[in-house]
């Protein structure tokens, strides 16, 4: 009787193994699916509002809507009467232009037009992000859209966090001749595969739909007219300043300013910060 039951316990242990890890897998498989079909709600954060919201505008600051397959991005356009160039700004994940379009007499004093617009979802602009391919079409129409009137003037794009990748690839995408005088690039990270990695790292890379290669982006810009900057918190706990980095170290012609002290959401209270964002706008 002994021996028998000896044998049922060798026979079911491993059954009961197998039983446990054929539903770890499919719980495996089930975060997984979530990732993939939910990396919307985990990248974009934003906060909307309703299309009858007025934001208290001054008189030099006007809104501008631009029309994209599907939907309308709503944006800010900071307009001097005769400036020095436009400051194309692409924000972060989170919030809308109420939180972004801000410190506007930093850039009158530069006297260069300030132009921002919201992602779809984001404060008035209508629609929902969808895909990569989608974001940077979006962003590609938001500054073909004011391009023209700055023919012949300084044209800077500043990335700011999430929108370090989109501007990084915007300014890849454009002609040669086409190309901004500088990138500025805020907090960027090398990839959000990189990222995906450092917080996920049991999560396949294949999965990620929103890539957003920086690193790529900015060989394609070697060599170009375009002068890239970054400048990085030494603090910043959410993208680590090894990012910049490793960007910095990788590709010729970057170079990297450090903002001791500073993390990822408090940049501009250092004035190191705005000393090097003012030289990077400003002419050489």
């Amino acid at each position: 009787m002994v021996i028998a039951q000896r044998g049922g316990w060798r026979t079911a242990l491993p059954r009961a193994l197998g039983v446990l890890l054929a539903l770890l897998l499919l719980g495996y498989g089930a975060v997984l699916a979530k990732l993939w079909w939910g990396q919307e709600g985990l990248i974009f954060q934003p906060t909307p509002l309703p299309a009858t919201h007025r934001f208290a505008l001054p008189a030099d600051v006007h809104e501008v809507f631009v029309d994209v397959p599907g939907a309308r991005l709503n944006a800010l356009h900071l307009r001097r009467p005769d400036p020095q160039g436009v400051v194309f700004f692409l924000h972060g994940n989170a919030g809308n232009l109420e939180r972004w379009f801000v410190n506007l007499d930093f850039y009158r004093a530069l006297n260069v037009d300030l132009f921002m617009p919201d992602y779809r979802g984001f404060g008035k602009s209508t629609g929902a992000i969808e895909s990569e391919a989608q974001l940077l079409a979006d962003v590609q129409a938001a500054w073909q859209a004011i391009a023209p009137a700055y023919e012949g003037r300084r044209v800077v794009f500043v990335g700011r966090s999430l929108g370090t990748g989109l501007a990084a690839s915007l300014a890849a995408a454009l002609p040669p001749e086409r190309r901004p005088d500088a990138l500025v690039l805020i907090s960027p990270y090398r990839s959000m595969v990189a990222m995906a990695a450092e917080q996920y790292p049991l999560v396949p890379s294949v999965l990620l739909r929103y890539p957003l290669q920086t690193d790529l982006a900015l060989v394609q810009l070697a060599g170009s007219r375009t002068r890239v900057q970054l400048l990085h918190g030494d603090r910043d706990a959410l993208i680590p300043l090894a990012h910049s980095e490793a960007l910095a170290k990788a590709l010729p012609g970057v170079t990297l300013q450090r903002i001791e002290g500073a993390g990822h959401g408090d940049l501009q209270s250092f004035p190191a910060y705005l000393d090097a964002l003012r030289a990077a706008i400003q002419p050489p």
